[in-house]
């Protein structure tokens, strides 16, 4: 077995939006599993925009990247070492193994995964965190009844598909938002939403907020917000009474230098906002997923199935190679990818 490993640090904290010398690609030595932990092989890893948050040193729902530190995420790997019950080399697992070939981790922090059900990279999209945050957002807090309308951004992102699908399924108008035409198309062919709107092709929300009226005769009964900005603000005014907002993330706010200043510095949204919650009785709900993990089997025992037949969609953007990982993640948080981007490492 090698000596070294390598991985991905935070060089330094970024200015706005993520650059390439904000990261570092560095050998370490190979880490040695103690009492109770696994020595992984890491082959799949998982890139998300929650990740930008991390790289900031500010308040949050959990602690930054420290300069110098492993870049954090999830990613699939295959046990090498084993000192702990329960496992074996050659098993393949599940866990927050960061930007890097290999990683030790404890035994009760890991997810054994059945190579046999899925593709291994499926426990970091479909199957795994991103499409449990959809899942679970839109049951819990959107509440969806046959017939109503939904609105979700990202639309072929992996929350925003899986959303986009489980409604349409539970018998939901859906119309997703995304940018350019060909992601659109993939929203209403892949992922069969009725309809979807590329935000690109909009000015400001004014505009964006007449078609989506077209699309939505009846109104928005659930907007599941995963990126805030100017889709939030073209969508409030087309709520419904008693309408859902299930908040999972601000992805267009994420550069912008600061959460309560919109990107390019528009007006604070934040009065007109507040005003449309109390009139129009919205129950708009944030959550963290991490928070939710006691419902993970019953996500696995509802969705797996719909994975397994075809019935539920989804497409990933691979990445190849550990150190493809920094551009790979500035160009999701510019869009550019198709689908939930994965690097493949081993």
């Amino acid at each position: 077995m090698s000596q070294t490993m390598t991985r991905i640090t935070l060089a330094r904290r970024p200015d706005g939006a993520p650059a390439p010398e904000d990261f570092r690609l560095e050998d370490a030595p190979m880490p040695a599993p103690g009492p109770g932990e696994v020595l992984v092989r890491v082959l799949w890893l998982s890139l998300d925009p929650y990740m930008r948050g991390r790289m900031d040193d500010a308040a949050s729902y959990a602690q930054p990247v420290p300069i110098g530190g492993t870049m954090e995420g999830g990613a699939v790997g295959e046990v090498l070492v084993s000192n702990a019950e329960g496992f074996a080399p050659g098993d393949t697992v599940f866990g927050m193994f960061g930007w890097a070939s290999h990683a030790v981790a404890r035994a009760r922090d890991l997810r054994r995964l059945d190579p046999g059900l899925a593709p291994l990279s499926t426990a970091l999209g479909v199957l795994g965190m991103p499409g449990f945050t959809g899942w679970h957002g839109l049951n819990e807090y959107g509440r969806p009844k046959a017939g109503e309308t939904l609105v979700v951004a990202a639309a072929t992102g992996p929350v925003g598909s899986m959303v986009g699908q489980l409604a349409r399924l539970a018998g939901l108008r859906t119309v997703g938002i995304a940018g350019g035409p060909d992601k659109c198309a993939l929203a209403t062919g892949t992922f069969g939403f009725d309809a979807c709107l590329d935000h690109r092709a909009f000015t400001d929300a004014k505009d964006l907020r007449a078609a989506l009226g077209e699309a939505c005769p009846d109104g928005i009964d659930i907007y599941f917000e995963n990126v805030g900005g100017q889709v939030m603000e073209a969508v409030l005014p087309l709520m419904n009474v008693g309408g859902r907002i299930p908040v999972c993330g601000m992805i267009s706010w994420y550069n912008a230098g600061g959460l309560g200043m919109n990107a390019g510095g528009s007006r604070d949204m934040l009065p007109r906002t507040w005003r449309m919650i109390l009139v129009k009785r919205l129950a708009v709900t944030g959550f963290i997923i991490s928070d939710h993990w006691a419902r993970f089997p019953e996500f696995l025992a509802e969705v797996g199935p719909r994975v397994a037949s075809g019935e539920i969609a989804w497409l990933e953007d691979v990445a190849d190679g550990l150190a493809a990982a920094p551009e790979a993640f500035i160009g999701m948080l510019q869009g550019r990818n198709v689908g939930k981007q994965v690097v493949r490492v081993g």
